[in-house]
Formats: C-alpha cells, structure tokens, sequence
C-alpha cells in the first residue's frame, strides 16, 4: 500500500515538474501547478481509468486536506494591519466570488442533467 502510493505521489509531483518546466516557456502566464494538472487530466482521460496508485496517493492527499490551509491562514496573519484597512473589501469580493461560482455551478449541473425530447442519454459521470 505504501510503496503504491508513493509511486501515486511521484506521479503527481512529475505532473507537476512538467508543469514547472511548461511555465518557464510561456513566462509565467499561468502557473506550473495548474499546468501540471491539465495534463494529468488530459492524461487520465486518454488512458480512460486512473491508476489505482494515483488513486491511493491523491485519497491520502485529500485525507488529510485541511493541514494545506494551515500556513495560509498563518500567512494572513502577517497581514492583520492590511486587513484592517481594506478587510470589508475582500469580503465583499470573496463573498461575491463564492455567489458566482456557486451560481454557474449550479447552471451547469443544470445544463448537464437537462432533459431533453431528443433521447439522447445523460451523461454518465460515475467513478
């Protein structure tokens, strides 16, 4: 179990060395990590499965998620004075972000799950 998930993990970490590498070249537009997740997925859906090594490395990742936020929210805490200032602003941009992404999350899974008269089949979009 273990060596299957560092070779999940390592996986991962080349994805994202690709990642890294890919953003040197444009100039850092966007950034490595996402690059490296774009093509593990266009890697996953090419092979049609998922490996069950990544599958063992990316469950303990998310097991164990909320440990990421710990030295973010250490670092907001560097900031308290610039929160002071401006903290009603970043709320109401957070708060109006959240709204929007919820909404076309919404509208999507709405779109997606439409019934239409052509019979056509749903998509089916179990693991």
């Amino acid at each position: 179990m273990l060596a299957s998930m560092i070779r999940g993990l390592a996986i991962l970490l080349i994805f994202q060395s690709i990642g890294e590498v890919a953003t040197r070249f444009i100039h850092g537009l966007i950034p490595g990590p996402v690059i490296g997740m774009i093509l593990l997925l266009v890697f996953l859906v090419a092979k049609k499965n998922i490996a069950p090594s990544i599958a063992a490395a990316a469950d303990g990742l998310l097991a164990h998620l909320a440990i990421f936020f710990i030295p973010a929210a250490v670092g907001v805490m560097l900031y308290v004075s610039e929160l002071k200032s401006a903290g009603a602003a970043w709320l109401l941009a957070i708060f109006l972000s959240t709204s929007a992404s919820m909404a076309i999350t919404a509208w999507l899974l709405k779109w997606f799950f439409r019934d239409d008269d052509s019979g056509a089949k749903k998509p089916d979009l179990s693991p």
